[in-house]
């Protein structure tokens, strides 16, 4: 006998429709899994093997041959438990689907036939509906998540037997259902607030500015000064994000597995922070079956690399392609993979290795040559693509004894958004740019006009700090974003004075 069911596999962040045909044959007993199925699937056979025993059915002492298709596409991980199991006992006439429209099946069995959650149930999900499949079974603690999609019946079941039960319904089970807008606005809430941080009045600024303008920063500054503090706020000031954001965002959280069971949907920017041990393989991603890397986990959101002399050179050398296209290609003798990887770089760094060079409380230990070692860890390419650089003093006493008085999140993500819509206007005919930090140097003759004078403020600062003309386009780009914050159609040179501030490790005295 020969059965037919439908089932999903993932391949980067998108997922396509599997067929699995499961054919029962006379002879010797043997179980051959075909399709290129990769460990996890060629192991479902004894997980089917004891689930479907265990739930109270007949495994086939027979020939039986599992065909993926289509079969020269890589089928992996562990969804293939169910539709496996539901083909067999299909072809063994043992059930009789009564479903008329298409169904997915997707779950991972435990042994004694109970389903548990699998990976990549949204890009299934948003397959489904693109190939006309109104229907899908999943484990309970995916249904959330599969919601989400509008226009699918999504129906959670907690076992092979559950499953088999909604197949052999004459008549509808309830679907699962979300309020799409009531799960994205509760999603919607930070845990910290930018009106926590006490004083830091020129690093908040200057963090706004960042965001307002999507310019990568690197704070610079002794231990305990709240470099990481201010950096995990930096999320809270952008803009909101919208629902398309959030359906890409949660499709990588989703493959990477990192979705949570009572969360529907992100709808919060992402912030991740990698220890600064991490390889370039899980900064990217990569693996035999490559994986997202924190480069796409953090897409629409912050990846903050605290400590960033710390990090091995060759693994900060292979964030420049990322950083520049807003993608990360995996290349495999398979197959290449896309991840999206556009992201808001946040770094933090001590200015010597003792951490202490400049502080006029504590006196610096470390030589000239090593001061200039230790910043040199910090490659001219990737510095070019961080426009901003701040230094973060120590508070003293008096300021850490008083209550946070500064404006909260919701302030300064009004001016954010302001600035943001200007910006979406400048370069809503050039697809791909959508803020100041994306402009190359033919853009910044058009869009970066100087009022009367202020080339004067400029010129002084290449003369006398020593700036470089890589600088000076940095400089432009962030006194536009400035601009933008004021509302000013021109660059003033208040405006110029303010971006100047923001390029310490330009400045002469740091070489």
């Amino acid at each position: 006998m020969l059965a037919r069911v439908l089932s999903a596999s993932v391949m980067g962040i998108d997922a396509y429709v599997v067929q699995v045909e499961a054919d029962i044959a006379h002879g010797l007993p043997q179980f051959a899994t075909v399709g290129l199925p990769d460990a996890a699937v060629k192991e479902s056979r004894d997980r089917v093997l004891a689930a479907v025993r265990n739930s109270g059915f007949l495994f086939p002492h027979q020939r039986v041959t599992i065909n993926l298709a289509p079969a020269d596409r890589k089928k992996e991980g562990s969804g293939f438990d169910l539709p496996i199991s539901i083909g067999i006992l299909v072809a063994t006439e043992q059930v009789t689907p009564r479903r008329p429209e298409p169904t997915i099946l997707l779950g991972e069995l435990a042994l004694d036939g109970l389903l548990r959650p699998v990976h990549g149930v949204l890009p299934i999900a948003l397959a489904a509906i693109r190939e006309g499949v109104q229907a899908i079974i999943v484990p309970r603690a995916n249904a959330r998540e599969a919601a989400i999609v509008q226009g699918l019946k999504v129906w959670p079941a907690d076992s092979l037997r559950e499953a088999v039960s909604i197949l052999q319904s004459d008549l509808d089970p309830p679907a699962f259902s979300v309020d799409m807008e009531q799960a994205f606005f509760q999603a919607a809430t930070y845990d910290v607030d930018f009106g926590d941080v006490k004083g830091q009045q020129n690093v908040k600024r200057s963090l706004e500015v960042a965001a307002a303008g999507g310019h990568n920063i690197l704070l610079l500054g002794p231990p305990g000064s709240g470099k990481t503090m201010l950096a995990r706020r930096l999320p809270t000031i952008l803009p909101a994000m919208t629902l398309e954001e959030a359906l890409e965002t949660t499709k990588i959280h989703s493959v990477a597995g990192l979705l949570r069971a009572d969360e529907a949907i992100i709808a919060t920017r992402p912030f991740r922070a990698p220890h600064h041990t991490i390889s370039d393989a899980g900064l990217i991603g990569g693996g035999a079956y490559p994986r997202p890397g924190e480069v796409s986990l953090a897409h629409n959101g912050v990846l903050f690399l605290d400590e960033l002399p710390e990090f091995r050179k060759n693994v900060l050398e292979v964030m420049r392609q990322p950083m520049e296209d807003g993608t990360v290609t995996i290349s495999r003798a398979a197959t290449a993979l896309t991840y999206p990887a556009r992201f808001m770089l946040a770094a933090a760094m001590n200015p010597c290795p003792c951490g202490y060079f400049g502080d006029p409380h504590h006196e610096c230990t470390c030589s000239p040559p090593q001061i200039q070692r230790y910043l040199s860890k910090i490659s001219g390419p990737l510095l070019d693509r961080i426009d901003i650089h701040v230094e973060v003093a120590a508070l003293p006493y008096d300021h850490l004894a008083k209550a946070p008085t500064g404006e909260n999140s919701d302030v300064v993500r009004e001016r954010v958004n302001r600035a943001r819509h200007v910006q979406l206007e400048r370069f809503r005919d050039k697809p791909g740019m959508y803020c100041n930090a994306h402009m190359q140097s033919k853009h910044l003759r058009k869009y970066c006009r100087l009022e009367q004078g202020a080339d004067a403020i400029i010129d002084a600062a290449i003369r006398r700090l020593g700036f470089s003309a890589r600088a000076y386009d940095r400089i432009l780009k962030v006194s536009r974003t400035i601009a933008d914050i004021e509302g000013s159609e021109m660059i003033g040179p208040s405006h110029l004075a303010e971006a100047i501030q923001y390029r310490s490790l330009d400045r002469t005295y740091w070489a």
